[in-house]
């Protein structure tokens, strides 16, 4: 397995992201990892790394590259001080942020489809809290190029906006796994019923459920990092892949 920092031209810039590749001979199924709403950081590289030791190209964006160099701040502390949250959110999330992300999701389409070592005319998508968001509104914004698609502790996936992902369930093509978190008002249990009812009347293939752990429970780094659950949502994402990657 290699590991690469590059740089991706977007409409709106240049995007720092990380390509992670198995070992041997390509061309391996392609894979977008989005990154969680805390930021880039090593902790991530891990997620990458196992994936594409696993046999699959994974691309890893910096999805918030327009606020300039930056430092990910402490996942204890943003979890743990309100004010530290409020600051953070206030700089990287603006209103405007789903859209210049889906804008950029193209770009990294097209860097994808360029690379010789990587089988991209079907992907995967995956992500967590924020980037689960992402990995659906891909799913749903690029169609058929998208096979399958996971998201875990997600939120935001089920709201009143026009760009909400649930509504974009009729564009999917894609097989769709989403793992909740438990007591998670970003992705309650209502929220999860109105999802699956919409994936279910688009005739999406999907499962959706909830794991027994808290809102951030993937990376190692969080303070409610749960290595049972993070070894199953291994599992979930591994069998989803190969199910429509392979």
């Amino acid at each position: 397995m290699s590991h690469t920092a590059i740089e991706i031209r977007t409409e709106d810039g240049t995007c720092p992201a990380h390509v992670f590749r198995p070992s041997g001979q390509g061309p391996w199924p392609a894979v977008l990892m989005f990154m969680d709403g805390i930021g880039m950081r090593p902790a991530l590289h891990p997620l990458g790394e196992r994936l594409a030791s696993a046999g699959y190209y994974v691309l890893m964006p910096d999805m918030f590259y327009r606020a300039g160099t930056y430092t990910a701040p402490d996942p204890k502390q943003l979890f743990g001080d309100p004010a530290v949250m409020k600051a953070h959110f206030g700089k990287f999330h603006s209103p405007t942020f789903m859209a210049d992300a889906m804008r950029d999701t193209r770009a990294f389409l097209a860097y994808l489809d360029a690379q010789p070592d990587a089988r991209a005319q079907k992907i995967g998508t995956t992500g967590y809290c924020m980037g689960g968001r992402l990995s659906l509104m891909a799913a749903g914004e690029l169609g058929e190029r998208v096979a399958a698609a996971a998201a875990f502790h997600p939120g935001g996936v089920v709201t009143d906006a026009p760009d909400s992902p649930h509504l974009l369930a009729p564009k999917m093509r894609a097989k769709i796994y989403v793992a909740g978190a438990m007591e998670d008002q970003s992705f309650s249990d209502a929220q999860r019923q109105k999802l699956a009812e919409a994936l279910t009347a688009a005739n999406v293939d999907h499962v959706v459920e909830m794991y027994p752990a808290r809102h951030g429970w993937v990376p190692s780094d969080t303070p409610v990092h749960d290595a049972t659950c993070a070894e199953r949502h291994w599992k979930a994402t591994l069998e989803l892949f190969a199910s429509a990657l392979a």
